[in-house]
């Protein structure tokens, strides 16, 4: 965890205390810039070296804890981080259906979705992934990091490819947000 000693904005070392944020945690106002920061970093950054790692480990199907308990991120970050990764993956690594050749098709695409959760540190602290998986390969095709709303499961349909959006039979726990 690192400390700033600079403010943030504009890097005067000239700051008094200022109350507390709703955490607890102890609140700075620059005395040249009148801006309110925090002291302690909350996450530090992570270096590339560890990144990898962390992609090798994601690879042995290691648990996320395990992994953050490993290489000392949150499971916050960490949960940022896997959507970022899968959404730099190319397109044409998401599950395509089967191109249609004439035949009748006797399977009809099915998209199993769902949301977990993850308690860090407090129920407060409640970080949520929806996933949509293709029902018989069980390959993701579509991951979204957010809150628990109707918003977020929006996210993960739109997320999903277009084959799957339209043609797709998509099952889920009913979950009303």
């Amino acid at each position: 965890m690192g400390i700033r000693d600079v403010c943030p904005r504009c890097q005067s070392s000239k700051f008094k205390t200022n109350g507390h944020i709703h955490h607890g945690k102890q609140h700075h106002q620059c005395q040249g810039w009148g801006r309110q920061f925090v002291a302690c970093l909350e996450q530090p950054l992570i270096p590339d070296a560890t990144r990898a790692l962390i992609e090798r480990l994601l690879v042995e199907r290691i648990s996320w804890r395990g992994i953050c308990r490993a290489v000392g991120a949150h499971l916050k970050w960490l949960l940022g981080f896997l959507v970022q990764r899968f959404e730099a993956l190319p397109k044409q690594l998401y599950v395509q259906p089967r191109a249609d050749n004439g035949e009748v098709m006797i399977q009809r695409l099915a998209v199993e979705a769902d949301e977990m959760s993850s308690v860090v540190k407090k129920k407060a602290n409640t970080p949520w992934m929806w996933i949509a998986m293709e029902a018989q390969s069980r390959q993701v095709i579509a991951l979204h990091g957010g809150a628990r709303r109707r918003k977020s499961a929006t996210c993960l349909g739109a997320k999903m490819p277009d084959a799957y959006r339209q043609h797709a039979t998509c099952y889920t726990d009913r979950y009303v947000g």
